[in-house]
């Protein structure tokens, strides 16, 4: 694995919930989350701008100032920067925070943007340093922009020791590839390809970061909370949305597979996510104390080899695919 990549441990606790995503929650219920997670062990954080319009990221570095430094990894992302609204009207954030839109999102990949987001970043943290910085959803705005522009910037923070390692964030395993492929990366972070539902990302996107030494970081493994609970309900979403019947049925039999042998369903799907030699860590979200820590019970659950036997031989699951 890449020397630059900061040791990350197996969980890393993802940090969009915190910034009072769907939900507003209260700071001291943020601060208990993140206490849950640091008790459990982890010690990688992993936090945005656009989580909360910057609320995460006050969060995150309120909680980590009060840790010693040399302890715990922070990663932020870059190509969103939030500029203050001239006129706020008290309206709520337009994309799924319980914010006011006091500022708004600006794509920006040019090297002052990313410059300047880093900055940012590090002032609202109240942090001194970042240790990863990943570009923010690329493909959604312009992948070749973010190629050209904002990786080759990134590749000259961490030349000037600003950043630890550089990456670029995505829910697309093609434009990771592309990226992969068109700068020289420390690590990604791959956004629901990779999960025991699904595992797109293993055909072309995970032996190329085997060959380059790229590390992954596995994230969105429970696909919209779909593989969250031991019991699938009809109502589940899968990519953000109702998931179709045939999704649903296929993840009822992965939940009956795993009962079967007394495992839970979301113990075995974080589990076979950081299976893959290819992943470093994989980062969850939680919005208070109980779920982390249920979390990090399930990521250490035991895990007899028979279930991924009986998931291979009932076509649920491709036996190359089995690291465990």
């Amino acid at each position: 694995m890449n020397s630059n990549i900061p040791k990350l441990g197996m969980l890393g606790f993802g940090a969009a919930g915190i910034g009072n995503l769907y939900r507003a929650m209260d700071d001291d219920v943020a601060a208990a989350a993140l206490a849950a997670g640091w008790d459990a062990g982890i010690r990688y954080f992993d936090t945005a701008p656009h989580y909360g319009l910057g609320l995460s990221e006050r969060r995150v570095g309120a909680f980590l100032s009060g840790m010693p430094r040399e302890e715990f990894v922070i990663s932020t992302k870059v190509g969103r920067v939030l500029e203050p609204v001239a006129n706020p009207t008290g309206a709520k954030d337009a994309e799924g925070f319980d914010v006011p839109a006091d500022v708004v999102r600006r794509w920006d990949p040019s090297e002052a943007g990313i410059r300047r987001s880093i900055e940012d970043s590090l002032e609202r943290t109240g942090l001194a340093s970042i240790d990863i910085a990943y570009l923010h959803d690329p493909d959604v705005y312009d992948l070749q922009a973010g190629i050209k522009q904002a990786l080759p910037a990134l590749v000259r923070l961490r030349e000037e020791g600003l950043v630890k390692a550089i990456g670029v964030g995505a829910n697309s395993a093609d434009a990771l590839r592309d990226c992969v492929l068109g700068s020289d990366l420390d690590i990604i972070m791959l956004a629901g390809r990779y999960s025991l539902l699904e595992q797109p990302a293993a055909v072309d996107l995970m032996p190329l970061c085997l060959e380059r030494g790229v590390g992954i970081a596995n994230v969105g493994v429970y696909n919209s909370g779909l593989l969250a609970r031991p019991v699938v309900p009809e109502n589940a979403n899968y990519n953000y949305a109702p998931a179709p019947v045939e999704i649903l049925a296929r993840a009822k039999a992965l939940a009956a597979c795993c009962d079967e042998f007394g495992v839970e369903l979301p113990a075995a799907a974080l589990q076979f996510a950081v299976s893959h030699p290819a992943v470093c860590t994989v980062v969850v979200g939680a919005s208070n104390a109980r779920q982390i820590t249920e979390t990090a019970a399930r990521m250490a659950a035991a895990i007899p080899a028979e279930l991924w036997t009986a998931l291979v031989s009932r076509g649920l699951l491709d036996a190359e695919l089995v690291h465990a």
